[in-house]
C-alpha cells in the first residue's frame, strides 16, 4: 500500500467566487505610516473615545461574528481554512445537481427515464396531458387527482388558496369539483381541477390548516403564498451554500489499486445491474471527482450494499489511508467485522480490527494506539469510535450503516466528517431529510431496487394475534427445518412469550436475545442460533441490523401496531435470505384499539412485501410522520402556509431556477455616491499623523480592494491613533457605503427630498431574500424594488450627513443578512 502524506488544505481557488465573501482573507497589516507622539492629553482623549461603541466598530464586530459562526464547525476540525469556489467546478457542480434534481422529478412523478422531465416551472399550470403526478405510491407529488379526493379533504388553489373539497357532481353532462372556502362555494371542471388543484397534506396526514381562504378576496392567501416562496428561496439558497462549501474542499483523486480487478473478481456473485452502477457510481465518486464523496446507497437487506462499501475502502486503504466502519449495534458491527475480515483475508497487508465499548480498558488502548500509528487500517465499530480518544493516522473514508438510527449527538459527530473526509451511507430505508436531499439533487444516491436472482419475496400476513395461528406458522418452519425469530417491542413481554412457547413446545431448543444483556451473552446466543443449536429465537428489534442466519425463514412479531414502519421493514428483511421463501407475520393486539397510524404502518408493510420496496417504504413513513419529520419545525410553518404539494412544486421550482440567486458586484471605481460631503480634517489630527496623503490613499486603495482590507485598516488605524475625529469617521463612513454598494451589485446612489434612489443589477429574488432577513424593520418597511432601482423612502428630508449615517446603518444590514449564494 503506498502511504501518502496527510492531506493538507488545497490552495485558493481565484475569484470570481460562487459565494458572497463573507470569509476574510489571511489579513496582511497595511503598512501605515510611522507614528508621531501624540500630546498627552490629546492621547488621553483618543484612548477614552476608543472604548466608547460606534457604528464602524458594531459593523465589523457584526461581520467578524457572522464569520466565526459559518467557520466554528471547520475550526473544530482543524485550523485549514480553504479557498474559495473555482466557477468552473461550481458550474459543473450546479449542473450536476440539475441533472438529479430531473431524476427526483421523474421518481417523484412515475417518468421514465425518456420522458422529458423539464416541467418544473410548475407556473404555467396549462397542459393537461402530461398529468404532473406522483408516482404509484409515492408520497411527494405536485397535483392530485379530483376523483382520488374524499369529501372533506383539504387541497390548494394555487391562485384562491386553501380549501376544503366537498364533492363531484355532474351538471349538464359535465363532472365539476366543488370546493369549500371560507365565504362560498367554488366549482371547477374536473379537468382545470386536476391542472390547478393541490393537496394539503401529505398522504394518510389529517393536520387542518389554520383556516379556510377567502373567494372572493385573495389577499390574505397571496401574503402566505408568497410568504411560502420566500421561505422556499432561503431552503434553496441554504442548501445550495452548504453543498457548495463542500466544493471548497479538495481531496486529490484516489489512483485505481493495483489488484482491483483480482479484489472484484473474488466477488462469488454475479453483480445485479443496479449493483454494478453503484460499484460505478462509487468509483467515479473516489477516482475522478477531487471533492469528498458523500453518497447514499440504498438498497433493501441483502441486496448487495456491503459488497459496494468494501470496494470502496480497498480503493482508500489501498492509496494508503484508513476506513472507518460505523454500525448501530454490536451485533453489525461484529457481522461487518467478520465478513471485512473473511473478504479481505487474501490481503494480509490490510488489517482489520473491531472497536466497541465492550471491550476491556487495555484492549481499547492497544487498539487506539496502532489506530494512531496506522497500524490498522479498516477500524469497524459501533459509536464508541467516534469518541474524541480515536485520533486516526490518516482517515480517508467512513461507511455509516443505517445512519438514521444513531441519535443526534452522533448525527452530528457524522455529519462534521463530511467535509473532510469521504463519506459512504449504507440504508434500507433512509430517514426522511436524506430522502428529500437526494430527490432534491443535493445529495448523490444509487438506488439498489434489483434483488439478487435467489431471493424470494417474503409472504406477509397481517392479523389480530392468534396462538393458535402463531404456533401453526411455528410448526410448519421447523418441519421444513428451519428456525424462526419471534420478535416483541418490549423486554418485559418476553417472560409471557417465553411461558407460551416453553408449555406448547417443550422439545424445541429455545434462547432469549434482548438489549439489556451484556453483549457476550447476546454474542453467544446469536452462535447458537447460527448453527442450529437453538431453534427459536425470541428477540426485541435488535436483531433488525445484522442478524444474517440463512435457516431462519419465518418471523413472528407480535404486538407490531408498536413498532415503527422503518423497523418492520428491516426487520421483514431477515428473513427468506437462502433462496427459500420467507415468511413474515405481523400480529396485532386488538383492531379496535389500533390508531390511525398504527393501521397506516401495517397496510403499508403489507402493500410493499415485493422485494426492493425500501425506497417507496421510507416515502410512505414520511408521508404518515408528516412533514415535520421531513422539514423540522421551523420549516414545517412554512409548509403549513401553502399545504405540502405546493411547497414541492414551488421548490423544484426554486431548484430549477437556482442560478437566478444571483447578485454581481460592480466595480468600486464605479459606484457613484452622490452625496455633497466633503469632509476636512482638523489641523489637530492633521499633526498627529505622519505623511496623512498617503494614509488617505491607503484608505482608499483598502476600500477599493474589498471590504475586508477596509475594515483591517480602519482597525489598524484605530489601535495606532485611538478613535478618530468626526470628519475622519465621515469620511471612513463614505468609504464603507462606496464599498458595501459596489458588494450589493449598486452601481449609484442618490437622494431626492425623501427619497433615496439606488440603480442596482440585483433581482427581484434576491431583493426579497435580502429585505425578508433584514433585522430592523424600519429599514425593511422603508425599501421597495422596482425597474432594477432599489427606492428607500424616508420620513423626512435630511441633511447629506444624515443621509450618509442613514446610508451606512441600511447598506451594513444588508450585507450582513444576504445569502451567500448571490454571485454567480
Amino acid at each position: 500500500m503506498a502511504t501518502p502524506a496527510p492531506r493538507a488544505a488545497p490552495a485558493a481557488a481565484p475569484l470570481p467566487l460562487l459565494l458572497l465573501r463573507l470569509h476574510p482573507p489571511a489579513l496582511v497589516r497595511l503598512p501605515l505610516p510611522r507614528l508621531r507622539l501624540a500630546a498627552p492629553a490629546a492621547t488621553a482623549t483618543a484612548a477614552s473615545a476608543a472604548v466608547a461603541p460606534d457604528d464602524i466598530s458594531q459593523l465589523n464586530h457584526r461581520l467578524r461574528a457572522i464569520v466565526r459562526r459559518r467557520d466554528a464547525a471547520a475550526v473544530a476540525r482543524g485550523p485549514s481554512s480553504p479557498g474559495p469556489v473555482d466557477p468552473v467546478q461550481a458550474e459543473a457542480y450546479l449542473r450536476m445537481i440539475r441533472d438529479q434534481q430531473r431524476l427526483g422529478l421523474r421518481q417523484l412523478r412515475g417518468e421514465s427515464e425518456s420522458d422529458d422531465g423539464e416541467e418544473e416551472d410548475g407556473e404555467s399550470g396549462g397542459g393537461g396531458e402530461k398529468k404532473k403526478g406522483m408516482a404509484a405510491g409515492s408520497s411527494l407529488g405536485h397535483r392530485v387527482d379530483p376523483r382520488e379526493l374524499e369529501p372533506g379533504e383539504y387541497v390548494v388553489h394555487k391562485k384562491v388558496g386553501i380549501g376544503k373539497f366537498a364533492c363531484i357532481s355532474a351538471e349538464d353532462g359535465v363532472d365539476y369539483v366543488f370546493i369549500q372556502y371560507a365565504d362560498a362555494m367554488a366549482k371547477l371542471a374536473v379537468d382545470q381541477a386536476a391542472r390547478m388543484l393541490y393537496r394539503y397534506n401529505l398522504p394518510h396526514e389529517k393536520k387542518r390548516p389554520r383556516n379556510l381562504s377567502k373567494l372572493n378576496d385573495n389577499s390574505t392567501w397571496e401574503k402566505r403564498r408568497l410568504k411560502g416562496k420566500l421561505a422556499v428561496q432561503k431552503m434553496v439558497v441554504n442548501l445550495m451554500e452548504l453543498y457548495l462549501q463542500r466544493m471548497r474542499q479538495r481531496r486529490p483523486p484516489y489512483p485505481k489499486p493495483a489488484a482491483m480487478d483480482d479484489f472484484a473478481a473474488e466477488f462469488p456473485y454475479e453483480p445485479t445491474p443496479d449493483q454494478s452502477q453503484a460499484f460505478i457510481d462509487v468509483e467515479k465518486d473516489l477516482m475522478e471527482r477531487e471533492t469528498p464523496m458523500d453518497r447514499l446507497i440504498c438498497g433493501d437487506v441483502g441486496f448487495g450494499k456491503t459488497e459496494v462499501a468494501m470496494r470502496a475502502i480497498f480503493t482508500v486503504v489501498s492509496a494508503g489511508y484508513q476506513a472507518m466502519v460505523l454500525a448501530p449495534t454490536i451485533i453489525l458491527a461484529k457481522q461487518h467485522y467478520d465478513v471485512m475480515s473473511e473478504r479481505f483475508s487474501n490481503y494480509p497487508d490490510i488489517k482489520v480490527a473491531i472497536f466497541s465499548g465492550a471491550q476491556s480498558k487495555e484492549e481499547k488502548d492497544e487498539l487506539l494506539t496502532k489506530i494512531k500509528n496506522g497500524d490498522l487500517h479498516i477500524i469497524v465499530g459501533t459509536h464508541a469510535i467516534l469518541t474524541e480518544r480515536m485520533a486516526y493516522n490518516n482517515l480517508g473514508l467512513l461507511v455509516v450503516d443505517e445512519e438514521q438510527k444513531f441519535g443526534v449527538q452522533q448525527k452530528e459527530k457524522i455529519a462534521s466528517y463530511k467535509s473532510s473526509i469521504d463519506v459512504l451511507t449504507l440504508s434500507a430505508t433512509p430517514i426522511p431529510r436524506t430522502l428529500y436531499l437526494a430527490l432534491t439533487g443535493f445529495r448523490d444516491a444509487s438506488l439498489m431496487s434489483t434483488p439478487p436472482p435467489e431471493r424470494v419475496a417474503v409472504k406477509t400476513y397481517v392479523s389480530v394475534f392468534s396462538k393458535e395461528r402463531a404456533l401453526s406458522a411455528i410448526k410448519f418452519e421447523l418441519q421444513r427445518g428451519g428456525q424462526v425469530f419471534y420478535v416483541v417491542p418490549r423486554i418485559k413481554a418476553i417472560d409471557d412469550v417465553l411461558h407460551f412457547l416453553k408449555d406448547s413446545l417443550p422439545d424445541v431448543p429455545i434462547d432469549v436475545a434482548h438489549g439489556k444483556k451484556v453483549s457476550k451473552t447476546i454474542q453467544l446466543a446469536m452462535e447458537k442460533f447460527a448453527c442450529g443449536e437453538v431453534k427459536i429465537l425470541v428477540c426485541t428489534h435488535i436483531i433488525e441490523s445484522g442478524i444474517d442466519i440463512a435457516n431462519a425463514n419465518t418471523m413472528i412479531v407480535q404486538y407490531a401496531e408498536l413498532f415503527g414502519l422503518a423497523q418492520l421493514y428491516q426487520l421483514r428483511g431477515r428473513v427468506g435470505r437462502s433462496g427459500r421463501e420467507g415468511f413474515a407475520y405481523l400480529f396485532y393486539t386488538d383492531k379496535s384499539l389500533l390508531s390511525r397510524v398504527a393501521m397506516d404502518r401495517l397496510g403499508a408493510i403489507k402493500e410493499h412485501s415485493d422485494l426492493g420496496q425500501g425506497f417507496h417504504v421510507a416515502e410512505k413513513d414520511m408521508g404518515i410522520r408528516g412533514f415535520g419529520s421531513l422539514f423540522g419545525e421551523q420549516q414545517s410553518g412554512d409548509v403549513a402556509n401553502v399545504g405540502i404539494d405546493l411547497f414541492f412544486d414551488m421548490l423544484f421550482d426554486s431548484l430549477s431556477k437556482v442560478d437566478k440567486f444571483c447578485l454581481v458586484p460592480v466595480p468600486y471605481k464605479d459606484v457613484q455616491l452622490d452625496i455633497n460631503i466633503s469632509p476636512h480634517l482638523s489641523s489637530e489630527y492633521i499633526s498627529y499623523l505622519e505623511n496623512p496623503v498617503e494614509l488617505l490613499n491607503e484608505a482608499a486603495k483598502a476600500a477599493e480592494k474589498d471590504l475586508w482590507t477596509l475594515i483591517q485598516f480602519t482597525e489598524d488605524l484605530r489601535r495606532r491613533y485611538g478613535k478618530e475625529p468626526r470628519d475622519m469617521e465621515l469620511l471612513l463612513k463614505k468609504l464603507y457605503v462606496r464599498r458595501m454598494a459596489a458588494d450589493l451589485g449598486i452601481s449609484q446612489v442618490y437622494p431626492s427630498g425623501k427619497i433615496i434612489l439606488m440603480k442596482t443589477n440585483m433581482n427581484k429574488k434576491v431583493f426579497r431574500l435580502m429585505t425578508e432577513a433584514m433585522t430592523s424593520e424600519a429599514y425593511r418597511n422603508s425599501l421597495s424594488y422596482a425597474g432594477k432601482e432599489i427606492k428607500a423612502e424616508l420620513l423626512v428630508s435630511l441633511p447629506d450627513t444624515l443621509i450618509l449615517n442613514w446610508l451606512f446603518h441600511c447598506l451594513a444590514d444588508c450585507y450582513a443578512v444576504i445569502p451567500a449564494l448571490v454571485k454567480y
